[in-house]
């Protein structure tokens, strides 16, 4: 299909891309926007003090760390900035949530993890099984690679609180139907937890259309600063214990930042948005751009459809290859992957192939991406787990038709 997408712009906001190397690593991390980075300097250069002083310098501080959080709200269509969470990582932001909300269910409860989740958001929910929830798993179909409903039925009984799942997978790179998920769960009296991170960086998301409960991804994925938001309804936050001092215990979201939120980094999370909103003001029909929920759905449905070409043009390839196996969809469609492909090559170690490609300056990676649980349930780990190649909107045709030949000199 034939996408109009300006990739010279794009690259331009990435200084990372004017070097030597190919990144193809961006599901564990994205290239940095010089937005981001103008963000971040201009406020520990000129607005470096605590918040919440009447004197000027603060009163600036203070707004800087306000709007982003209000921003962050937007971006994702929460109800209000209260329901934002910031912090350091999406496991911790998750480890956080699981041993706050522990103490509103009762021993006997059950939780509902999967298979095929990365480890951010199985491992802090199993671990309550130590405070007396009852722990049962979702596994994905190992023929289809997919989570189906039929396989969550009866598991629900009537004292299932929660079912933790991921957006999409960061090996299989499935997109999962989570506004039907979540409809499903609800229906039966519990709520949904959902590892938006390896989808954010490919597509919008609407907490409210979704109507998921919480939902959790890291800007490091997304262009950004290593820092990471969990949204939570609010009328569940406001029933969970907080984890920051008693005094705060009335005050969302503070009551689940202990020490506050980072301020450099809130702050340089503006500068996503400043990206999309240029973006869009390049990619749209000339008119002006209202809002920055609007810069970014017209920002991802381009790049989205970017993207496609991409992946399209590295599956034909492993497709075409005998002695390969995707682990995921066949298909480049981007309404059920993205661009991270994950494959294993037959009697061929994947931790043997990156390294061949670090001879050329492209950077790809193997393993189980801490995913490790559907890895070893696949019978992927004696194998070293699978080779991952995860790509975004700012790389190229070129750079895919680069790796390919490096491909097929080595399978």
């Amino acid at each position: 299909m034939a996408v109009n997408m300006n990739i010279d712009f794009v690259r331009k906001q990435f200084p990372a891309l004017s070097g030597e190397w190919v990144f193809l690593d961006n599901a564990g991390g994205s290239q940095a926007l010089q937005t981001v980075s103008d963000r971040i300097r201009d406020y520990l250069l000129f607005s470096n003090v605590q918040l919440g002083a009447t004197y000027d310098v603060s009163r600036v501080s203070t707004g800087r760390v306000d709007e982003a959080a209000r921003t962050m709200a937007e971006l994702i269509n929460a109800r209000d900035k209260c329901e934002v969470i910031l912090g350091p990582s999406t496991s911790m932001l998750l480890k956080n949530i699981s041993l706050s909300l522990v103490e509103t269910f009762n021993a006997g409860d059950e939780i509902v993890v999967t298979n095929c989740d990365h480890e951010a958001n199985i491992g802090p929910w199993r671990s309550l099984e130590k405070q007396g929830m009852v722990i049962k798993e979702w596994r994905i179909n190992p023929e289809t690679l997919d989570l189906h409903l039929e396989d969550l039925e009866p598991l629900m009984t009537e004292k299932t609180r929660l079912v933790a799942l991921t957006h999409g997978s960061n090996i299989l790179g499935t997109i999962n139907p989570i506004k039907e998920i979540a409809a499903f769960i609800h229906e039966r009296g519990a709520m949904i937890c959902v590892d938006g991170v390896a989808y954010a960086p490919h597509a919008l998301v609407d907490v409210q259309e979704l109507n998921v409960d919480f939902y959790a991804f890291s800007f490091y994925k997304v262009y950004g600063p290593h820092y990471s938001l969990v949204y939570g309804k609010k009328s569940h936050l406001e029933k969970m214990p907080g984890i920051n001092h008693f005094f705060l215990e009335d005050e969302l979201p503070l009551r689940f930042q202990p020490g506050n939120v980072n301020y450099e980094l809130s702050y340089g999370l503006l500068g996503v948005m400043d990206y999309f909103s240029e973006f869009a003001a390049v990619h749209g029909d000339g008119q002006p751009v209202k809002g920055v929920k609007e810069a970014a759905a017209l920002t991802y449905k381009t790049l989205a459809g970017y993207e496609e070409t991409l992946s399209a043009r590295l599956l034909d390839f492993l497709n075409s290859k005998p002695n390969v196996r995707i682990i995921g969809k066949k298909e480049a469609d981007r309404s059920v992957r993205f661009p991270t492909i994950s494959f294993v090559v037959k009697d061929v170690k994947s931790s043997t192939i990156p390294p061949e490609v670090d001879k050329h300056k492209i950077g790809i990676r193997y393993g189980d991406f801490y995913a490790r649980r559907l890895i070893t349930d696949l019978g992927l780990a004696p194998q070293d787990g699978v080779v991952r190649v995860s790509m975004v909107h700012y790389n190229t045709r070129e750079e895919i038709d680069r790796l390919i030949k490096i491909f097929e000199t080595l399978f």
